[in-house]
């Protein structure tokens, strides 16, 4: 049987901070286009037919870095370099995209200043490289080297309307965007006009990641209204194949499988699909409750796979972080919870650290919240290995 992760009720949540009257309309232009972005918790009762995954470890401390210098307003995304494992890339609505260098005694090392906000960032090729997509639908370079004052970057093209998500793939050298206006696009980061491909999708794209494979490159994406379309990165004339979200509620979040075998998909609702690309694989995926206290369900915001193990991590609209074995079906581990929402989630590329966004996202609307904080978490082993292959006590 699974059960419901509770988690328990976080301090103090309040601070005197206000948003800007700046900052409200740019969250107030974004609520608009995703349709969904502050929906905030609600009570619910009689979920009694969904799977429930079993809890493991209780709320115990952990090592943990609350980073100087952290965005100014909400954050938006987190990522590690594929290479480097102490450097982190964050966006946020202040319209920067910050580069930190774990390793520096001052860990921030860039702050590229963008002409709007920015809601998605990756790097592109090397350390140094930033694509960045921003609220206004422009698609950017920005060089993250160390100019902490950075000039504005110079923009590939442009969605029309905002971009939400970012994915580059190295192997082809394309930076993968999804935007409210309905479509995905391929960009070619080193090109001037750098618009390689389009694709239309059948609604305002949410969530975008890769799958890479030993035979192909699958992009997938997530959408409103409960869609997913699967395509050949290679090719973004015809997808594969479309699919309806096997959750109730909007999707938040969608992540694929290190292995590349599926992909675990999260709703505004408190709850994580496990999904299998192979049609052989069908009765194998499942869906599980998470993130609620008590009767109340929050948004699980984000999730991020161990790279090596294949385990991962949800965060949630509750502040909470947990550690999950999807193949068994087990929690691992629950992080002490967060002074607000968990927005955003990382690990690095050898999975021995955890980037974690802690902003809110207003889903309870405008109100006074804590400060935004990104924090990386030294991830013990406990916590990740799969628990089959855990030690026994």
């Amino acid at each position: 049987a699974f059960r419901d992760a509770h988690l328990p009720q976080s301090g103090a949540l309040l601070s005197s901070r206000e948003s800007a009257a700046s900052r409200a309309s740019r969250r107030t232009l974004a609520g608009a286009q995703s349709a969904g972005r502050c929906r905030g918790p609600r009570a619910v009762a009689g979920h009694t037919k969904k799977k429930q995954i079993g809890m493991a470890n209780l709320v115990a401390p952990q090592p943990l870095l609350n980073l100087a210098d952290p965005p100014e307003d909400g954050i938006s995304s987190v990522e590690f370099s594929p290479t480097s494992p102490d450097v982190l890339l964050a966006a946020s609505w202040d319209a920067t995209v910050r580069r930190y260098d774990l390793n520096r005694d001052r860990p921030l090392v860039a702050a590229a200043t963008q002409p709007t906000a920015c809601l998605a960032a990756t790097f592109a090729g090397d350390d140094a490289t930033a694509v960045v997509g921003c609220v206004d639908g422009s698609v950017r370079v920005a060089r993250v080297d160390g100019a902490l004052q950075g000039g504005q970057a110079a923009a590939l093209g442009a969605h029309d309307a905002g971009v939400r998500c970012l994915k580059y793939d190295a192997q082809h050298n394309v930076v993968f965007s999804g935007s409210w206006d309905r479509t995905v696009g391929g960009w070619d980061p080193r090109a001037s006009t750098g618009r390689v491909a389009t694709a239309e999708v059948p609604g305002k794209v949410f969530a975008l990641d890769l799958a890479f494979g030993a035979a192909d490159t699958k992009l997938v994406v997530g959408t409103s209204d409960r869609h997913v379309v699967l395509f050949d990165a290679r090719n973004l004339s015809t997808p594969l194949q479309h699919r309806e979200s096997s959750l109730k509620h909007q999707t938040r979040c969608l992540k694929c499988f290190p292995d590349a075998t599926g992909y675990a998909l999260s709703s505004i609702e408190g709850r994580v699909s496990v999904e299998y690309f192979a049609d052989g694989d069908q009765a194998r995926k499942y869906a599980f409750k998470c993130h609620r206290v008590g009767k109340v369900v929050y948004p699980v915001n984000a999730i991020a796979f161990h790279p090596l193990l294949g385990t991962f991590a949800t965060g949630g609209s509750d502040g909470g972080v947990s550690l999950w074995d999807g193949a068994h079906k087990k929690r691992l581990a629950q992080l002490q919870p967060f002074p607000t929402s968990v927005a955003a989630l990382a690990f690095n590329a050898d999975g021995s650290k955890l980037a974690i966004a802690s902003s809110y996202c207003f889903e309870e609307g405008e109100k006074d919240h804590p400060k935004d904080e990104l924090y990386v978490h030294t991830v013990l082993n406990h916590e990740v290995t799969p628990k089959a292959s855990q030690p026994s006590a």
